[in-house]
């Protein structure tokens, strides 16, 4: 019985870890096309 603890403290690391680069690259994603639109207003 001390091995579904275990299992469930992995889960919700990795649960934890996977929300976190996704905010993480979202923003990195956010700021690349943002900088792409303004790169394009100027070449315009």
């Amino acid at each position: 019985m001390k091995r579904k603890p275990d299992l469930l403290w992995v889960l919700v690391i990795l649960f934890g870890l996977g929300v976190v680069t996704t905010g993480y690259t979202q923003t990195l994603w956010e700021r690349q096309t943002a900088t792409e639109q303004v790169g394009v207003l100027h070449a315009y």
